[in-house]
């Protein structure tokens, strides 16, 4: 073979080799990233079931409060009685 060959046949084997080595490493940190994506929707999907329990909560409360309460007047019609001009 002669020399300018041998040059070709090795630039294009170092290409051909760090192109594979990149595409490698490439997708590794794609993989990586797409697992973090994976354990932030897992995150977030808890903390929405969290914040859904505890508005569950407050709803069960407010509606045990209001079952213990009567209202007999409404705040406009003591307002009314109290200040006539307004």
């Amino acid at each position: 073979m002669s020399r300018a060959s041998k040059l070709t046949f090795l630039g294009t084997s170092l290409f051909a080799a760090t192109t594979v080595v990149f595409v490698h490493f490439q997708q590794k940190f794609e993989k990586e990233a797409m697992h973090q994506g994976v354990v932030r929707d897992m995150e977030q999907q808890r903390i929405k079931r969290e914040r859904q329990l505890d508005f569950d909560m407050q709803k069960a409360l407010e509606e045990e409060y209001k079952k213990g309460q009567t209202v007999s007047q409404s705040a406009a019609e003591i307002s009314k009685r109290v200040l006539p001009n307004r």
